[in-house]
């Protein structure tokens, strides 16, 4: 990945919520248009500069599963050199509301 999220966003990959219902038919998660508000981080920022010139600490690290909100994150999408697209989210520290533990 060629990202690296600046202050205090992070960067996520979101899984597709693909479902199988009892008789086998396959659901893609287009069929359901809501927002994710799940994702796992694959890249944190250093933290906002604060005004004492010190960085505020992220709570999250890559490799955790989170929960934030809806309507927050912006979606980008990046090409590989092999012409293969992936879809990533940026969102704000502020917007992560908690870590989901295993």
């Amino acid at each position: 990945m060629n990202l690296k999220p600046l202050g205090n966003h992070i960067i996520l990959t979101v899984a597709d919520k693909e479902t199988t219902t009892a008789l086998g038919i396959i659901i893609p998660d287009t069929a359901d248009k809501e927002r994710p508000e799940r994702g796992t981080v694959v890249a944190v920022g250093p933290g906002k500069l604060l005004e004492n010139g010190t960085r505020q600490v992220i709570d999250v690290k890559a490799g955790d599963e989170i929960v934030f909100k809806k309507y927050a994150p912006d979606e980008i999408e990046l090409k590989s050199p092999t012409g293969e697209s992936k879809k990533y989210l940026v969102v704000n520290a502020d917007e992560v509301m908690a870590i989901i533990e295993k």
